[in-house]
């Protein structure tokens, strides 16, 4: 099936890429079905992006990648919603707000996209975790990676 998109221009997709947002997502609720797209070579920025409206594209990466502490527990209700049977079936994607320069890009990690590739289900959930906000650093810097950690060991 083809696509248009907003990075990429007229696409074709599998249609088993297809993954759908029962609730949409938020700000874009009537948006139900997107596709995860490669943005560069080494996978490890992507596009999320509504196979309907070309104009909605999220950029999106694993926040495992640059967060190696994130870790959070689903509620039953998103684990049923999505139908998770096993965590081996899900990919998690932080949505990235892109500055220039790209040092100052960040993460939100407190409503991460959870997607059931198997089942081509997802979800973004809103985390609870105070620890965790809309906008985090994507790199940080060495100084103030040493710096929060020489206050995370107090």
């Amino acid at each position: 099936m083809k696509i248009n998109t907003k990075y990429f221009g007229e696409t074709s997709i599998d249609s088993n890429q297809v993954i759908h947002f029962v609730q949409g997502l938020p700000a874009f609720e009537n948006e139900k079905e997107f596709v995860v797209l490669p943005l560069n070579e080494e996978n490890i920025y992507h596009v999320l992006q509504s196979i309907h409206n070309e104009q909605v594209a999220l950029i999106v990466t694993n926040p495992y990648l640059f967060f190696s502490n994130y870790e959070f527990t689903l509620n039953v209700n998103t684990r049923e919603a999505i139908e998770i049977q096993s965590s081996s079936d899900v990919m998690v994607l932080a949505v990235l707000t892109i500055h220039d320069p790209f040092e100052k890009t960040t993460a939100n990690l407190q409503a991460p996209i959870i997607v059931n590739y198997k089942k081509g289900t997802g979800k973004q959930v809103i985390l609870n975790d105070s620890s965790y906000k809309t906008k985090h650093l994507l790199i940080e810097k060495e100084e103030e990676k040493h710096a929060r950690i020489k206050s995370e060991a107090k």
